[in-house]
């Protein structure tokens, strides 16, 4: 079995579940108030900006699970880094013990 080091170690599944659903609940309240600010400016007589909030609204679904779905950018397949030289091995022999 391979060691995990620490800085590359993945998260829980239940950590990454977590992750994923904060990342999804923010796009989607941000897309709420996209509606809202719509709704919002709409009636205010704002008309370049409603436009703009709703395009907004209808994107950030896609966006959302694609964010939430991303992948955690850790990877064990980095190399360490001042270990030493693999090759190196002990003597056989004692010196002195």
């Amino acid at each position: 079995m391979d060691a995990i080091r620490i800085t590359t170690a993945g998260s829980s599944p239940q950590e990454d579940l977590a992750r994923r659903q904060k990342k999804y609940v923010i796009a989607m309240t941000i897309r709420t108030l996209c509606f809202i600010g719509a709704a919002i400016s709409g009636a205010a007589g704002i008309h370049w900006l409603w436009p703009i909030l709703i395009a907004g609204a209808i994107v950030l679904p896609y966006v959302a699970v694609v964010m939430a779905n991303a992948e955690d950018s850790r990877s064990s397949a980095l190399p360490l880094t001042g270990g030493g030289d693999p090759q190196r091995q002990l003597e056989q022999g004692g010196h002195g013990a």
